[in-house]
């Protein structure tokens, strides 16, 4: 019988990196997936490993790409990890790298940033994912699990209704998600890290000074802006599960509830995704 497809690799592999530029430090927090594709059949059909690359080396070329270029941006370190297993490796055809970064914030004590303390920064994290071969490669950005909300000018009306439709209208509601967003770059910014910033400050300022007639309204809207601002990107794509803040009824109580009183919960959630490319 044949073998339809393959690839295998090293996943979860955990690294900090450390820039030193005099007493100011940088650091760089990845979890990286790395996997091959190519010459490597025989393992699978015919017992015989003589081209396999462990996944232990896999994992090694990880840390020394990481060795050797501590200032590089996640997508350049990335971009470099993949050409580094072509290079090293005749029998491998193409390479999937995906690293998802751990932020921290750097600290500042009386106006002045501290230059080697820094503070979790827990709100989403960035990730960069490449496929290389030897003919060339595809670069995408983006940030998972990126948390943001309004508590007003968002609304949902005159939508489809049916008999089994409960849900009351509104022209006011909160409005949060928790989003996925990727973007695929077409050109080389002049710098990936100021791009990536500028994507993210675009969606949040669409998002926040406009009325939301939908999620789906504003993620339209949101992904327009993003590629007006940052022409390297071809396309952008977001998933935004709704954070839902339902209405407390507090008639038994004889008070009354003027948006003021929510149940916060995120399950069962809506689950709005768009792309938007040029």
């Amino acid at each position: 019988m044949p073998l339809i497809a393959n690839r295998y690799g090293k996943g979860r592999v955990r690294v900090m990196r450390i820039h030193r530029d005099g007493d100011r430090h940088e650091v760089s927090q990845l979890t990286v997936k790395a996997m091959i594709e190519g010459d490597f059949e025989r393992a699978y059909t015919d017992a015989n490993n003589s081209t396999s690359v462990s996944t232990d080396t896999i994992k090694n070329v990880v840390n020394i790409v990481a060795r050797e270029n501590t200032g590089l941006c996640i997508e350049e370190f990335c971009q470099v990890l993949a050409k580094k297993y072509l290079d090293s490796y005749p029998q491998v055809a193409s390479v999937a790298v995906t690293a998802h970064e751990t932020k921290w914030h750097r600290l500042s004590f009386g106006g002045k940033p501290h230059p080697h303390s820094f503070v979790l920064d827990s709100n989403g994290k960035p990730f960069v994912g490449i496929s290389a071969t030897r003919e060339g490669s595809a670069l995408t950005s983006g940030i998972d699990g990126f948390t943001f909300m309004k508590s007003t000018q968002s609304g949902w009306e005159n939508y489809a209704k049916d008999p089994y439709t409960t849900l009351p209208e509104t022209h006011d509601r909160m409005c949060a998600t928790s989003m996925v967003a990727s973007w695929k770059w077409a050109a080389k910014p002049s710098g990936y890290p100021a791009a990536n910033a500028k994507i993210l400050d675009t969606l949040l300022e669409v998002f926040s000074t406009t009325y939301s007639s939908s999620v789906q309204d504003s993620l339209y809207r949101m992904g327009e802006a993003a590629l007006a601002a940052v022409p390297e990107i071809s396309e952008i794509s977001m998933a935004c599960p709704n954070m839902h803040f339902i209405p407390m009824n507090l008639s038994a109580f004889g008070l009354d509830n003027p948006n003021a009183v929510f149940l916060p919960t995120e399950e069962p959630h809506g689950q709005i995704e768009c792309t938007v490319g040029r």
